[in-house]
This record gives structure tokens, sequence and C-alpha cells, in this order.
């Protein structure tokens, strides 16, 4: 803007010159022009009108009247003195310097009056700018809220549908192990039908795992709004994940940092950094890296969790976070989904993008103690 505002100085001051170089050129010719030319004079008093209108036209009112004046001042001793010597003064001499004075104000009110308008409608232009943008961040909000209504409706639905199935299933998959364990019982370690008996028993583990999973994502209370260190849980977090990231050859690196109190459950969001590191570390299983990040900007914390895996396949990332949406062979679909719904319930929000040197990237913007919800 400064450069800018240079230039147009250094356009005005040329301007000026050359309106001022113009009125000294014509003023130059008057008074070294002989009184009995007279027809020279006449061409010269109307070259006068060239500086006057070009005063008024590039700077408005003040310019008109200035040149103006300039004017009649440097021609009025001309007709006074010169033309005088001949006692004989032209009136239409004296009307000609009014006549000045009138252009100069006329052209300079009608330019001003023009310049006004241009930045009146420069303003509005700049206001319908603005009030644009600001429709288009309202209607791309309004979309979003309407995606997560849906998405709201769906989990709800589903939500109910797995409490109910969840509850009708689970007694008699306790009854199941409780038999499963009998047989297990009656049989010595080393008998082929013991090992079928630990079988059961482990897809009957794994099955209840499952509508522990679906119990979980049917419960809809976003829990106790209490506060909780977000470096504590994730500390806890990757001691729990260090084997599991050994195992696979990924290496975790945290860029640690003291962050503000953070609102929500800490047993929950432990669960939501729990699967965000596991899905990481299970999308590198020929090894890989992990990089976690944290930093507070517009008065919220951002965690970021980067993995250099393969990435989400661009037509994957709209459906990551819908319920029973998965790549994995043996996966429920609701890791994810139960993420978002624990995030989203404590005022937070969590979104996915493929980074741009590869592997894919979750970010959660959380909520800190005291800050609006």
């Amino acid at each position: 803007m400064k450069i800018l505002s240079n230039i147009l100085n250094r356009d005005q001051f040329t301007k000026l010159a050359f309106i001022l170089l113009m009125v000294a050129v014509i003023t130059s010719l008057h008074y070294l022009t002989g009184t009995e030319h007279t027809s020279s004079h006449g061409i010269y008093r109307r070259l006068y009108y060239l500086p006057l209108v070009l005063g008024g036209i590039w700077f408005g009112l003040r310019g008109g009247i200035g040149i103006a004046l300039l004017v009649s001042f440097l021609y009025a001793p001309h007709v006074l003195i010169q033309w005088g010597n001949l006692h004989q003064i032209h009136l239409e001499q004296f009307l000609e310097i009014l006549l000045y004075n009138v252009i100069g104000f006329l052209t300079g009110f009608l330019s001003s009056k023009e310049q006004a308008q241009r930045h009146r409608a420069e303003k509005h232009s700049e206001r319908l700018s603005t009030s644009y943008a600001k429709l288009r961040e309202q209607a791309n909000l309004i979309l979003e809220i309407e995606d997560q209504l849906r998405r709201a409706d769906r989990l709800t639905a589903l939500g109910e549908l797995s409490a109910g199935m969840a509850h009708e299933i689970r007694n008699p998959l306790g009854s199941i192990r409780g038999t499963a364990e009998i047989l297990r019982d009656a049989f010595p370690p080393e008998d082929r039908y013991a090992e079928f008996t630990k079988i059961l028993i482990d897809e009957t583990d794994r099955l209840n795992q499952v509508l522990e999973n679906f119990l979980q994502f049917a419960h809809s209370e976003s829990g106790a709004r209490e506060d909780f260190k977000a470096e504590e849980v994730l500390q806890n977090v990757l001691q729990l994940c260090q084997k599991q990231a050994s195992d696979h050859q990924v290496g975790i690196t945290w860029d640690k940092q003291t962050l503000p109190t953070v609102v929500g459950d800490a047993d929950q969001f432990k669960q939501v950094f729990l699967n965000l590191m596991l899905n990481a570390i299970q999308a590198m299983p020929s090894g890989g890296g992990l990089r976690i990040s944290s930093e507070v900007k517009n008065d919220q914390i951002l965690l970021s969790f980067r993995d250099t895996g393969p990435g989400i396949p661009d037509e994957n990332l709209e459906q990551i976070f819908n319920p029973f949406f998965t790549t994995k062979t043996e996966g429920t679909g609701l890791g994810l989904s139960i993420t978002h719904r624990i995030v989203q319930n404590h005022g937070g929000h969590i979104r996915v993008q493929n980074a741009p040197e590869g592997g894919a990237e979750f970010t959660l913007t959380l909520q800190p103690v005291g800050q609006p919800s």
C-alpha cells in the first residue's frame, strides 16, 4: 500500500508540474508578444482553458479553483499594465478572467462530484464483496451443519438399533462363554478338543468386544464435563501403543509441549487418542512413522496425528466417520464414528486429510477451559 501511495503521489506531482508548465508557457507568450498582435493574444487567452480544465478534472474542486486563481493572478497584470498603456482596456478581457474562475469552479465541482460518486461506488462494491464473502461462509457453515445433522440422525437411529440388538445378544453370548469354559475344563490341555474350546472362548470374547463397541456407539451422552491435561492422557496412550508400534516397526515422535487444560472426560479422550494411534499403526504394516504435534491457535487446541502410510483414497475421505464404514477385513467400522461423536459431544471438531508429503493426517480441535462452547 505504501508503494502504491508513492506511485500515486508521483503521478499527481507529474500532472501538477505539467499544468504549471502550460500556465507558465502561455503567460510567457502573453508578456513576450507585443500588444499589436491582438489575434495572437486572443489565442493565448483561450489556451488558458486547457490547464484550467485539466486542473479541475485531475484535482477536483480545489484544483480547478486553484489554477483559476493562479491564471487570474498571472494574467491580470498583463491586462492592466500592457493594455492599459494604450488607454483602451477591453471589457471582454476582464470578463475572460471572470470566466476563468467560473470554468475552473464548474470543472472542479463536477469532477469532485464524479470522484465522490466513484468513491461511493467503490465502497459499495467493497461492502457487497464483504457481504458476499460472509454469505458464502454462512452458506458453507449451513451445509456443514446440515451434514452434521444428517449424520447425527443416522447415528441416533443406528445407535438405538445397536443398543437393542446388543442387549438381546449379550445374554446368550454370556451363556455360550460359560458353557465353553465348562467344556474347556472337562478336557486335558493336550486334548485337541481343548484347543477348540479355546477358539470358542476367544471368538466369544471378540464378539463381546464388538457388542461393547455397539453399546458405546449407542451411548449419546457427552460424558462428564471435566477438565484434563491432554499431554498427560497422550503420554498414557503412548505407553499403551508402544508394544504394537514396535511390532509394526512404526516410530512415534511427539512434539511434547504444555497445553491448556481441555474440557472433557479424560477416559473418553483416552479412547479417542488410542483409536487414532492404532489406526495409524495398522495403516503401516511394513513400518513407517507417526508424528504427533500440537499448538494453540485462535484460543483453541489443535492436535495433529500424521502417519507416513498410503493415505486415504479421496472417495473415502467423506465417509471415513460414517458408522460401519471400514476398509479393514476385520473391523466393525465404529472406531472413528465413536471418536467423531466423542469429540463433537465435547464441543470439538475432527477432520482428516491426506498430507501433501504422503500419509493421512487427523486433526483435533479441542476446547480449552474458560472458552465459550
